[in-house]
């Protein structure tokens, strides 16, 4: 087959397709960073015109923020827990509705579901559900003789919260059930052959066959559980969202320090600064895991692409 000739479109072609990317890019990613630094340089409360240039002074404050770095470390304790948790149970399901079973495409139905509620409908939910006093878990623990649980204060909000998290797998079980129906099934039945069983076949054979989508699930699972913010303010034992202080100290997480600087504080200055720090241990957490991958992750090589 002859190679299409892409010489013969004019050059203004290129720029047509990659403008808007370009437009967008520049305007809803790259001038807001540049405006989140330079604030964060500043003193600025988000309204008055009084603000005056402060440097570094936000970033230094920060160093010695004990109540900033104790809620990142619980953020990272519940990004180690979650991510994992997640991975694995979006891979269980997929395995699990990977067979042929009765009414397959329900349950596939039913398990997604979850995934595609708003956030806000699912934190609102859930708390609901978790309510002390008038819950339906509680009334279903009451009626086989277990105490009433306050499910929304420490120490037991931090588990709520991990359950909330992990109730929408559907859409991670998604992306794994259409990589395990990438896989040969011949490699299994050659893995079967050889005497494997049915986990060294899964083990050896279809996780390195899978391990791309592995590592797409775990980078992007890490980027968005660090940066969780909505889930726990809204699970507050609160009448508001706006009353942060009430959120359990459990979940009190690094980014809910920082909603706390900009719209309770009004201190714009020092939460972009917070931010842009966050920004870094994020980037550096993506590029750790980056750097890991060569030993984990395999990547099928087409021996006809180089023909």
């Amino acid at each position: 087959m002859a190679q299409r000739n892409w010489s013969r479109y004019p050059r203004r072609t290129f720029y047509l397709f990659v403008g808007p990317w370009v437009v967008g890019f520049l305007l809803l990613t790259a001038a807001p960073l540049v405006y989140a630094f330079a604030t964060s340089l500043t003193n600025f409360d988000g309204s008055s015109p009084r603000w005056r240039w402060v440097g570094f002074r936000n970033y230094v404050e920060l160093l010695g923020d004990e109540y900033a770095w104790a809620a990142l470390l619980r953020t990272i304790g519940y990004t180690a827990i979650v991510v994992p948790l997640s991975v694995a149970g979006s891979l269980g399901l997929a395995v699990l509705l990977n067979r042929r079973l009765k009414a397959v495409g329900l349950w596939r139905t039913v398990f997604y579901l979850p995934s595609v509620v708003p956030v806000v409908a699912t934190a609102i939910m859930w708390k609901l559900v978790l309510n002390r006093d008038a819950g339906v878990l509680n009334a279903i623990l009451e009626v086989v003789g277990v105490d009433a649980i306050t499910w929304l204060v420490d120490p037991m909000a931090f588990y709520a919260l991990i359950v909330l998290t992990l109730w929408g797998l559907g859409g991670g079980m998604v992306i794994m059930l259409a990589a395990l129906q990438g896989v040969p099934r011949e490699l299994e039945d050659a893995a079967r052959v050889d005497g494997a069983g049915r986990w060294k076949a899964f083990r050896h054979v279809t996780v390195p066959m899978i391990s791309p989508v592995l590592y797409f699930q775990v980078v992007t699972g890490i980027i968005a559980t660090l940066q969780i913010v909505v889930q726990p303010l809204l699970l507050a034992e609160t009448n508001s969202i706006s009353i942060v202080g009430q959120v359990p100290e459990s979940t009190h997480l690094y980014m809910v320090q920082v909603w706390e600087e900009f719209f309770l504080n009004n201190r714009f200055g020092y939460g972009s600064a917070m931010l842009w720090v966050f920004f870094v241990i994020i980037l550096t957490f993506t590029l750790l895991v980056q750097r890991s991958s060569r030993w984990w992750v395999h990547y099928e090589v087409n021996s006809d692409a180089d023909r």
